[in-house]
Parts: structure tokens; sequence; C-alpha cells
């Protein structure tokens, strides 16, 4: 059994890495293995046919893991959204499916179309949409399983593709959702029914009951939405800085309905079952006690699993209730690998796609940590004892995984969870179930009283200087060795030179990736959809040119997609920033970004009383009192200050430079790499028309007669005026289109101008704005250019030096079968 499941996993793990669906015509092998494997099973007991005999089963395994996950992609694949509905009205009947989320602008949740209205419409049954609430209309408010009528806008699921970036298309995918859009706010939209059939609706319906519960208790109560994570998993009520505290901390594993709390419920469930079994002689009779609180546990597990929304670790755990619960009625002894290896199988048989889920790793690898330092070991510790082994094999033995996924982990979570552990599994979660359960708000009160005490010792933890470890993306190598040696590490006591396996950690922390060499860089057009940000690395100096939009209150392309890039290339800090204008998609990240890097200077265009340059440094008065310029020859600080944060800062603090504007002018030289500003014009003191697109800041950078030029969001008279001062500058190898190609920018004397190589259209899937447009692409088409979009191709990744420019389309290169391609 637990051969069979690992291998199964990996064929699953195999099938998620592949570019393409494979070939079933290989897949009858699968058929006859039965029947080579057949003979060799009732001969184990020989040595040479027990050699044959594993090789075999795992082969099976993978393969049947292999094509069982081709399977269902080729079945999950077959429906999508056709390329003529997409961005059209489309009227449909169909049911919320699920507790809709609230977020800035609207409200965001699955809906299941039952039947499309619009004449020869064709439309998936799992799409995802989300509401906008304008002034002109009544918002929307659909709640859990009820019909609707709805006029609806969708398009296929297609995400950002950046590196260590989030793969929403994977994610769609395996949610079975298969068109995302909105609701159309001028359309007829109206409730049918408050409630359709169906035992799934009717959970979702409990579910915003008691949310509704919550709120209407709590009120604003700060943890009104930590109490409804544990007690319904919609994290989505987690405010993103708590959420933050959590995270840094370590104990984000226990504020949603995880594996922990519903073994306690199902625990107690068994003991009180038992209890009350035995008190009866004719049920006793009937059944045995130990049945039917096995029966009784598995019940309360699959309850509060399917409140909690049944995500990975509640599945994981279920069954593996479920094994001990079939061990006991049918008399059997499962061993606990068993017991994993048929959770495994259970989660992984209905969602291949959970292989590749950050969850899954971390519930079944905590999982079989404790199974490793717990089980089969002589002697008996006292419960104190095995607790703190406990903590120390989830330190040691997650490492790898956390700093493999997050590339980072907190150091103070041993302590963290010493203390919030019992706490929020035995006093908050009980209580916030009774609080659901019972027409009083006392429980409810009671369990926010202790958060509060709990998340005070956490803000307290966090503070602390060095709290979280980050770092670099370690290679994948280098983190399977790592658990190679926190295995080691972790031996029971006796075992000789336990110490060699902190060796093994080494490798994790000390392969860096490496710099760009003297004299060349690295540079990163990251796809943040409709907007611009742009990495540029040298050897010792890292650079970003404009931060992305802002998505939503809680998410923007700085926490979403720069921060975690920048920190996995190994990018720690910032030595100069640029915001080029005042226009949300180029400065939208930004505030995210400094709460996560220290960043040593800022550039922008941006008014001189803008929220994002209202600096409070101590050091400011040195730096206004003019000792030192925004740039100087040969790039770094004449002195270095000190670099602050807060978590509510809403203001860019720097380590050593007062905001400087962006002029003609200004040049410096980092590692062998020329950078230059071209525009605007050094009179311009941005105090007129803030939020002009031709006061965007210019960037040439180049190596010999190789240069890339970024010219944010000018348009045709910015244009002009570089053609009349900086002509002999213009002509790059790679260009970033000005105004992700807009009409009013690229004309035809400017494209004669710089004749790029490459020219690079940042714009959003199907945006509202029909950038890039088909006659601005065709004049670079016809200068010669090769053009690149990152709606198509994902992050454009570039390496420049003396010799040339090679290019990568990261959409491309880091294509998997889910990969959404546009149809030309």
């Amino acid at each position: 059994m637990v051969i069979f499941a690992i291998f199964f996993a990996l064929g699953v793990w195999l099938l998620q890495q592949q570019v393409a669906l494979p070939d079933f015509a290989w897949a009858w092998l699968l058929l006859i293995s039965p029947l080579i494997f057949y003979p060799f099973y009732f001969r184990r007991s020989n040595l040479l046919v027990r050699s044959i005999h594993i090789p075999l089963l795992a082969a099976l395994a993978c393969g049947s893991g292999f094509y069982h996950a081709a399977w269902q992609a080729e079945q999950r694949l077959a429906v999508s959204l056709p390329d003529e509905w997409q961005g059209r009205d489309i009227e449909v009947i169909g049911v919320i499916a699920e507790l809709p989320r609230r977020y800035e602008s609207g409200l965001r949740f699955n809906f299941d179309v039952e039947q499309p209205l619009t004449l020869q419409a064709s439309v998936p049954q799992h799409i995802y949409l989300s509401t906008y609430f304008d002034r002109k209309t009544k918002p929307l408010e659909p709640k859990a399983g009820e019909r609707w009528r709805l006029t609806l806008r969708l398009k296929q699921p297609h995400g950002a593709a950046n590196p260590y970036g989030f793969d929403f298309e994977a994610w769609a995918l395996e949610r079975n959702i298969r068109a995302t859009g909105y609701v159309h706010n001028k359309g007829d939209n109206r409730r049918i029914d408050e409630l359709a059939d169906g035992i799934g609706y009717r959970i979702e319906t409990w579910r915003e009951a008691v949310r509704d519960k919550f709120n209407a208790t709590l009120g604003d109560a700060p943890y009104a939405g930590v109490l409804s994570a544990l007690a319904i998993g919609d994290q989505n009520s987690i405010a993103p800085s708590q959420w933050q505290v959590f995270t840094r901390t370590g104990v984000n594993h226990l504020m949603s309905i995880s594996g922990l709390h519903i073994t306690m419920l199902a625990g107690i469930a068994f003991a009180v079952a038992y209890w009350l079994w035995r008190r009866s002689a004719r049920l006793t009779l009937f059944l045995p006690a130990r049945k039917a609180a096995a029966l009784a546990a598995l019940l309360v597990a699959l309850g509060y699993a399917l409140l909690s929304g049944f995500a990975v670790p509640a599945q994981r755990t279920v069954y593996m209730v479920g094994a001990v619960a079939a061990a006991l009625w049918l008399n059997r002894n499962f061993s606990p690998g068993q017991i994993l290896s048929i959770a495994l199988l259970g989660v992984l048989i209905p969602d291949p796609w959970a292989v590749i889920s950050a969850g899954f790793w971390l519930s079944f690898g905590a999982v079989a940590l404790i199974l490793y330092v717990t089980a089969y070991r002589i002697g008996k510790a006292n419960w104190l004892a095995e607790y703190a082994n406990v903590q120390w094999a989830m330190v040691i033995g997650l490492t790898p995984l956390l700093l493999g996924l997050f590339q980072q982990v907190s150091l103070v979570s041993p302590l963290a969870n010493a203390i919030a552990i019992p706490l929020v599994s035995l006093v908050v979660v009980p209580l916030a179930l009774l609080g659901a359960a019972l027409p009083i708000e006392a429980p409810l009160w009671l369990a926010h009283l202790v958060m509060d005490g709990v998340m005070h010792f956490l803000e307290w933890l966090d503070a602390l200087p060095q709290a979280v470890w980050s770092q670099h993306a370690p290679p994948a190598w280098s983190v399977a060795v790592a658990m190679l040696g926190a295995l080691w590490i972790l031996l029971p006591r006796g075992f000789p030179a336990r110490w060699l396996g902190f060796l093994l950690l080494l490798p994790m922390f000390l392969n860096a990736p490496e710099h760009p060499a003297q004299g060349a860089l690295r540079l990163i057009v990251f796809d943040v959809g409709q907007g611009l940000a742009v990495a540029a690395q040298t050897r010792q100096h890292a650079l970003l040119y404009d931060t992305g939009p802002d998505f939503s209150g809680e998410a923007d392309s700085g926490n979403r997609i720069l921060i975690p890039a920048l920190r996995a290339l190994g990018i720690g800090k910032l030595d100069g920033l640029i915001l080029s204008h005042d226009d949300s998609d180029h400065t939208g990240g930004a505030a995210s970004l400094t709460q996560a890097m220290p960043i040593e200077w800022v550039s922008s265009s941006l008014p001189a009383k803008h929220p994002l340059l209202q600096i409070k440094s101590p050091l400011a008065p040195l730096f206004q009192s003019g000792e030192y310029s925004p740039f100087e020859k040969g790039g770094g600080a004449k002195r270095r200050g000190i670099y602050t944060s807060s978590k509510s800062i809403s203001s860019l603090r720097f380590m050593g430079r007062m905001p400087q504007r962006c002029q003609d002018g200004a040049s410096w030289n980092w590692d062998g790499v020329q950078f230059e500003i071209l525009h605007p014009a050094p009179d311009n003191d941005g105090a007129k028309k803030p939020h002009d697109n031709e006061q965007s800041c210019v960037l040439r950078i180049s190596i010999g007669e190789h240069s890339i030029l970024l010219t944010g969001d000018i348009e045709k008279n910015s244009e002009m005026r570089l053609i009349k001062l900086h002509a002999d500058k213009l002509f790059t190898s790679l260009l970033v289109a000005p105004h992700h190609g807009s009409k009013s920018s690229s004309s035809l004397d400017f494209i004669a101008a710089t004749l790029p190589d490459y020219v690079v259209f940042t714009a959003g899937y199907r945006n509202r704005f029909g950038h890039p447009k088909q006659e601005v692409m065709q004049r670079y088409a016809d200068s010669g250019a090769q053009l690149l979009r990152s709606d198509e191709d994902g992050a454009i990744l570039v390496e420049m030096n003396a010799q040339g420019l090679q290019v990568e389309r990261y959409r491309r290169t880091h294509r998997r079968y889910w990969t959404h391609a546009l149809r030309q």
C-alpha cells in the first residue's frame, strides 16, 4: 500500500510537469500489467521474485497515477468558453455555488450555470464571477445557494505568467473553473429562487448563515474574521495585516480549519460517543462501542470538513479518520504508513492537481514528520517531551519545504506555536463552534477575548528583530538533499553522527542565484496585466522601474508578483526605484514593496506632495540640506542611512536619500552598465498636469552598442522631444513600447529613430482599452522588430552584455498543458 501510494503520487506529479497531455495509446500496457504482476504477488517469499515484485508494483502505480491524472485533465480541458463568446453579453440562469467573498469593489463567487438564455450561447457549467459596485445601480447582494438570472461578460481563464508567481490557470483548472468574468450592472439581474436543490448548496447556505451570525454578534470586533475562518473556513474574512502576522510567526496553518482542528473534534466525538454507548448494555450488544464511536468520529470529521470547504488538509484528515474507522470495523490493524497512504490516494484520485499546491506538501509532510518521530519508538516519553519533540520535527522537517515554496521561514514559530496551538485548538475553536451552534452570544465573545490575547502575543513576536528568515529560492536538488538531512537529524537517539544532517541543510542556504557578470545586465519585464513593472539587475545592484497596478484594496502587483519574484531571485533590497509617472497601473505596487524590502533611493515625476513621497524619516533634514545628490557617477550612496518600516505605512521610506525628480541629464554607472534619464525636461517641477503621461520618466540602459529603452506612457509630443534632443541615443536593441501600444504613442518618426530589434507591449489580457492597437503593432512589424506581448508571452526575461541580447518568453519556456494559449 505504501509503495503503491508513493509511486501513484509520483506519476500524478510527473503528469503535472508535462507541456502537453500524453498519447493514450500506451495506456493499454496498464491493462495487461496485472497479468504480469499477478504471478509474482504469490511468490514474494523468494528473494529474486521479491526484488522484481517491488519495481513492477512501483511501475504499475506510477503509470496508473500518470494516466489517471492525464484522463482527468483531458476531461476537464474539453470544456471551455468558445472564443467567439468572450467579451459578449450572455444571459444565464444559475446558482451561487459558494460563499460570496467581499472585496473592495464588490463580490466574488463561484457560479453554476444551469441554462444559457442567450440564443446559441455556449457557457461552461462552472464559472467564477465578480460584481462591481457603482453609484448608478443598486449593488447586487447574492447569497449562497440562491438561483439568479444574470447578464455576464466572460473570458477564458488567463493569469499572469512570472518567475515564482502564482499560477491562476492551474488554480482555476483544479477547481473546474472554465470561464471567468463579471456581472454586467446594466443587465437584467434578479433573484429567481432563494434556495436551489442540492446538498452542496445547502451546506454553503449554512456556512453563510454562520458568517452572518458572527458579523451580527461581533460587529466590527477586530478578530471576527479570524473566528469565521476557524468555524467555517472563510479565510478571506481575515484582514491582510492579520494574515501577515500569522505568516511571519508561523501560525497561519492554525487560522483556518486545519487537520489539527478536525482531528481534535473527531477525538472528542469518539470519546463522548464511546462513553455514552457503553452506558447501554443493549446498544453494546447490538454494536461494539468502539465501532460506534469510530463512526461518530468519522461523521463529525466529515461534517466539519464539509463546513470548511473541504480543502486538502481537511480531505487528508477525513480520509485518515475514515481509514482508522475502517480498521476498527473490519477488525484489522492498519499501520500509520498505510493510513497515510489511504489518505494520499483519497486526495489524489479525485483531485490530481492537489499535488502542485503548497497545502498538499505541507499537510502531508507535517503528518509524515509526526509519524516519523513518534511511531515505532521504544519507550514512552512524557507528554511534554513528546510535544517538544514534535515541534522540533516541524521546525527542522518543514524548513526545506517552506524555503522551497515561499523563500521564507519564521524563526519565532516554535515559540508562537507552543502557545497558539493549545489556545486556538482547545479553547478558541470549541468556543467558536459553540457560538455558531447555540443561540447565545457569550461563547463568541469569550473566543474573541482569548483570540485577542493570542494576537497580542503574536504581534509581540512579530515585532522582534529577525522574526523571519527570507532568502533566495533554493535549487530543487538542494531542497531534496535538505529533506534527507532533516530526516537524518530526526532519527532516534542512539543513531551515530546525526549532526551530519545539518551539513546536508547547507546547500539550500549557500546556493544563491548567480548574479550577472561585470558589464552585464539581467532585465525582467514582468507580466502584471494592464500596467508596467521592470526589474534591472547588474553585478552588485538592482533597480525597479515602476511597480505595476493595484488590483484591489488588499492585492497589488507588489505583494502578488514583484516581492515573491525579487526575493526568490536573491534581490533582498533595491538600490533604486523609478516611478515613471502618476498612474495607478505604474505605481500600484509601491506601498506594498516598501513594506517588504529596503530601498536606497527613489526617482519619479510624481508631484512633490504625492502621498507616496511624504517622507517621515529622522534623516530628512540632512537630505533636505542638499548634502546628497539624486545620482552620482559610479553609482552607490555616499553614505547609507537607516531603513525603517512599519506595517501601517502609507508612504515610501528610503535608506539613504530623499525622493528626487527624474529629469533629463541624470546618469550613473553600475558595474559597467550605463543608466541615463532622457525625459522629462529639467524645468518640469511636477506641479503642472500631475497625471499627464507626457511626464513619464524615460530610462536608457546601455552596454557598449546595445541598449534597452523604457518609455513609460509617453505620447507623441514627448517622442518628438526625444527625437529632437536625443536622436543619437534612441536607436535601441529592445524597446518597451510607450503607453502599452496605444494609438497616442509610437509615431512613425519615433519608430524610425529607435528601430528596435525587439519591442515589448505590456498589456492585460482582453483589456478594456484594446491595447496594443493593431495598427501600432503593424508599424513595428514593418520596421523589422520582433513583437513580444506580456499577455501572450508572459514575463520577458532579457540577458544583455557587450555581445548582444538573449530574450526568453516565460509563458513559452515554462509552459504546462493547462497554460492558456491565445488563438490568433
